[in-house]
């Protein structure tokens, strides 16, 4: 029997038969197997809406069904399962977790209940490069059960009803609402918010089977055994390329251990390694990793999943009335996992967004796609995430990842705090990325000529567009705030649609990120 097939059998509730069935959904995405149907239908027959939202996917929905039923919108949030939080942390930073106390969701008192753990600093290294360490990025440990929990019982005191072992099955588009069906129900809304993940059937159909562009692959354990410390690894990386991947590594305090992963950036390519090879590899690093043999520890729990990134995200919306939210609309960077952290920044931004879409009946497809637009400040990292990757058959020196990352951290941290941190918290703002690479760029010139072969003129120059327009995404959104007084002389579509602008430039350029 393989390493990870016995060590994942004798955790409770055996995760090894959910890693197979996670390594057939990987295997059919990577050989266009991943089945797609037509679950968005259009009818021309008007009808009248019991609601005025309907969420479908409750673990991340409920955070901005919670924010729009409190703003007095009639909102029915529907989930396949249980509405219930997963046991393992997720890991934010203070500020970031602040949002839920600016809106209402959360008491102080209950904010600092769904806190599970803390810890600083977090560490950043990678092979042959010096430890560089960071206060307060993603040091908190958040109680996904008590948080979501929390949430649900706002939500229903708010007048929002949740439909839960509910799974959505169609959505049939109206001129005045949409017909959502889901399990035994139907249910009549104004706007459906599709909130079901990476693998929304809705997200599916609308990109008509388009294999993504980029995928992270992540497995992990949370343990008990480990030696006694209070810090975390942000990234980390201790070895050279192998199998055409270059292995991080992350590392987190929590309530039952300490939980470890390692992930590495791919493309969809048939040759790329199942979960449980890279679950094999992961046993065989950890204990030069962290320090400790494998028999010293008593594994929690296993943790494991595949990412997919597209280029051409957030997903604008295909159909009237149909707006996608979070993992769903592909709004995190290629460089993130998406899910909660990419939820809670964007919070704010949607939750006012789709209250004055409501408000103004701005609910066509033109408009709605106004509330996930092209963002430069996430096109660019592309560029990132594939100095961090290698093709199946690229021929690139063992350490050219490791090496390049030692020196563009290393620029970063001399350029202090107010360069890096955004960085690592997945912001990117124009003046720290002029910085950093005009830094790289003049110490570097060999290392960065390196890049040309693995990187191809044709990225570079779709690279240079995002990075200008991130350029001027920063000079317009000021100029888009002081004009903001004028818009009251327009209609209430008009203030919507110039609103919808503004904040695509602030969040295009980074600027709702600001240092506590």
């Amino acid at each position: 029997m393989a390493l990870t097939q016995t060590i994942l059998a004798q955790i409770p509730g055996n995760p090894f038969v959910g890693l197979e069935a996670a390594d057939r959904r990987w295997k059919a995405l990577r050989t266009g197997d991943l089945p797609t149907s037509e679950v968005v239908q259009i009818s021309d027959r008007p009808f009248d809406p019991d609601w005025d939202v309907v969420i479908s996917g409750g673990t991340l929905g409920i955070l901005l069904g919670a924010a729009l039923a409190r703003q007095g919108w009639r909102v029915a949030l529907i989930e396949r399962g249980q509405l219930r939080g997963r046991d393992q942390e997720w890991n934010i930073s203070r500020r970031e977790l602040q949002v839920f106390v600016e809106l209402g969701l959360l008491a102080e008192a209950e904010l600092t209940a769904a806190i599970a753990t803390e810890y600083n600093p977090g560490r950043i290294c990678f092979a042959g490069g010096t430890d560089l360490w960071v206060e307060d990025v993603l040091n908190l440990g958040v109680d996904p059960v008590y948080l979501l929990e929390t949430l649900k019982q706002r939500f229903l005191q708010a007048g929002g009803k949740l439909l839960e072992q509910t799974p959505f099955t169609e959505a049939i588009v109206h001129p005045t609402g949409v017909n959502v069906k889901a399990g035994a129900s139907t249910l009549k809304t104004r706007l459906l918010l599709d909130a079901m993940g990476h693998f929304s059937p809705i997200s599916q159909q609308a990109r008509q089977g388009k294999p993504p562009d980029a995928v992270c692959l992540v497995v992990g354990t949370c343990a008990t055994g480990f030696p006694d410390t209070q810090t975390g690894d942000l990234i980390v990386s201790f070895t050279p390329i192998q199998n055409q991947c270059q292995y991080f590594w992350e590392a987190f305090p929590a309530r039952d251990g300490r939980t470890t992963y390692l992930f590495t950036y791919v493309d969809a390519h048939p040759a790329r390694p199942s979960l449980q090879a890279l679950f094999d590899d992961y046993f065989r690093l950890l204990p030069e990793y962290q320090g400790v043999e494998l028999d010293q520890l008593q594994f929690q729990r296993a943790l494991f999943g595949f990412f997919p990134s597209y280029r051409q995200s957030p997903l604008a919306s295909q159909w009237d009335r149909i707006l996608p939210v979070g993992d769903s609309s592909g709004s995190q960077s290629p460089l993130s996992f998406g899910g909660f952290g990419a939820m809670v920044r964007h919070l704010p931004r949607l939750s006012r967004g789709i209250q004055s879409a409501l408000q103004t009946n701005c609910l066509s497809r033109n408009d709605l796609r106004l509330l996930q637009p092209y963002q430069p400040n996430l096109a660019v990292t592309w560029l990132f995430q594939k100095t961090m990757s290698v093709g199946v058959h690229q021929k690139v020196a063992p350490n050219q990842i490791n090496d390049l990352l030692n020196t563009i951290f290393t620029d970063m941290a001399q350029l202090g705090d107010p360069v890096l941190k955004p960085f690592l918290q997945d912001v990117v703002q124009f003046p720290a990325l002029f910085q950093t690479l005009t830094k790289t760029m003049i110490s570097h010139p060999l290392l960065v000529a390196k890049l040309l072969p693995q990187l191809g003129v044709t990225e570079l120059a779709v690279w240079l567009r995002h990075y200008l327009n991130l350029a001027g995404y920063t000079a317009l959104f000021p100029l888009g705030q002081q004009l903001e007084p004028l818009t009251q002389a327009l209609s209430e579509a008009q203030q919507y649609r110039y609103h919808c602008w503004l904040q695509a430039l602030k969040y295009g350029s980074g600027a709702d990120y600001t240092a506590s």
